[in-house]
Formats: structure tokens, sequence, C-alpha cells
């Protein structure tokens, strides 16, 4: 008729088909594939960002409240005579010196002191339990500020962030060797750059009973995981026997996991006690 528009009929493919197989098969590797990185992602977002973050946190307000303590009330004793913290049943097994991400588990104990008696006799408290923290640690080229807690133990120690005071070792200020471990990365990595320490540097360590100074002497920049003569009341490395000392002093080792992101090796820092 006219005027009528005429109608267009396009003609049909033919019908799409189905994946066979195969493309199942790769379309269901490739979603894997991507679930798997994003999980990846998570767990490196986690641990390099997220437990530094809780970490840090935990280790702030402990300090915070150590010295809210200290300052509503002052020591009424002398430091104890001690050198000693006490050895525990868990102190570290197996001749590993821990550091940073690689700490032994289950290591703790220890604390200042030896529950010994005060230069008057009198008997002190007893010394803290393991993972709790005593002492604030500040080296300022580093700017860093954390708890020191009383034992090694992952767990209970290195992963709040803390540092930890090695059972057997010297109380903070007595002669022998304080001896601390620290995460190098993740946990707050307290002891990521002491790498950077040089001769000289100053590190303080307060405590209820006062604050104690000490200056960096020497740095061993890597040695065994299983290298105790570090933390020995008389440091000197069994690997590496030119690094250390041959004659009684206070002194002050940091110990940590090197190089960063492993746990091979350790790296040593020693600092001598200034006389106050």
């Amino acid at each position: 008729m006219p005027g009528r528009i005429p109608v267009v009929v396009q003609a049909r493919g033919p019908a799409r088909r189905g994946r066979g197989p195969v493309g199942r098969a790769l379309f269901t590797c490739a979603e894997g594939l991507v679930t798997c990185g994003v999980l990846l992602v998570l767990l490196v977002a986690h641990q390099l960002w997220w437990t530094n973050e809780q970490a840090r946190a935990e280790a702030g307000r402990s300090v915070r409240a150590l010295e809210r303590e200290w300052d509503a009330s002052p020591p009424v004793v002398s430091p104890s005579e001690t050198n000693e913290m006490p050895e525990t049943p868990d102190a570290p097994g197996a001749g590993e010196v821990p550091g940073g991400a690689s700490a032994s588990t289950g290591q703790g104990g220890g604390g200042q002191g030896g529950g010994g008696g005060d230069r008057d006799g009198t008997s002190r408290a007893a010394p803290p339990g393991a993972g709790s923290a005593y002492a604030v640690l500040r080296i300022p080229r580093l700017g860093l500020t954390v708890p020191v807690a009383a034992g090694v133990g992952k767990r209970t120690v290195l992963d709040r962030g803390y540092v930890g005071h090695y059972p057997g070792t010297a109380a903070p200020g007595r002669t022998g060797n304080f001896a601390l471990a620290g995460h190098r990365n993740t946990h707050g990595e307290p002891f990521r750059h002491i790498n950077r320490l040089q001769p000289g540097d100053a590190l303080t360590v307060r405590t209820r009973d006062g604050t104690f100074t000490y200056r960096v002497d020497r740095v061993l920049p890597q040695t065994s995981a299983r290298d105790t003569g570090v933390v020995q009341p008389v440091p000197r490395s069994l690997v590496h026997p030119s690094y250390g000392y041959d004659r009684p002093g206070a002194y002050l080792t940091l110990t940590t996991c090197t190089p960063e992101f492993t746990s091979r090796y350790r790296l040593v820092v020693w600092a001598k006690l200034v006389p106050g």
C-alpha cells in the first residue's frame, strides 16, 4: 500500500554457544588467580602496615602508663645491686639468639633485678613476669621510644611492639650485659634502623629507679642466629671473635634480624654505660 514503511528483517546468526570445558576451566583458573592475588595483597598489607599500627599503638600506651606511674610515685629506695635477671623455665632454648621477625616462640620470663636485696639489705618487689613492661628505651638518633619487657617471646613481648630483655642478663645500669631483642620488620619494628647507629650515639633506659645513659661503642653487622656469645656477661661473638670485649663492664646489647625481611642472621649493637 502507498505510504507503508517497509519492515526490514535481519537474519539471525547462529545461536551463541555456551563455554566449552576448556573455556570454563580457563575462566575458573583466572578467577582463582585474581582471588589469590587479592588475598596476597591483603596479607602483605596486614603484615607490613596493620601489625605495625597495632603494635606501635600498644607500645605507646605502655610507655605513657609507665611514665605516669613513675611520675606519680617516685622511687624511695636505691636501685638493686643484683646484676642479673632470674633464670626462668621458658628462657631461650636451642642456643638461638632471638632477633626481629624470627625470634623463637615460647621464650619469655625474667625481669628487672634478680629478686635480691637493696644496698641496705631490704628486699625489693618481685621482678616482673614474662611480658611485663618495666622500662623505657629511648634512642634519639632514631626517634625511638619503646617499652622494655621481661622475656623475648614473640607473642608475649616482641609482637606487641615491645623490646624484650633476655632472661639471665644484667639489669639496666648494672655491671654485666643488659641484652635486648626487637623486631626489625613488622609488629612495630622498633629495631628497623639500628644499623644506622654510630659510635658515640646516646641511648637511655628509664626505670622506676632512674635513667641510665649508654653510648654506642661497637657494631657487629652480621652473625649467626646461634651466636650466644653476644649476650654473655662479657659479650664476645663466638663466630667472629674479633668482635666483642675481654673484660667486665656495664654493657647494653641490641639484637635483631638481618638482612631485612629475613631471619637468617643477627645484627648486634653494643653500648657502654656512661658513669653517672
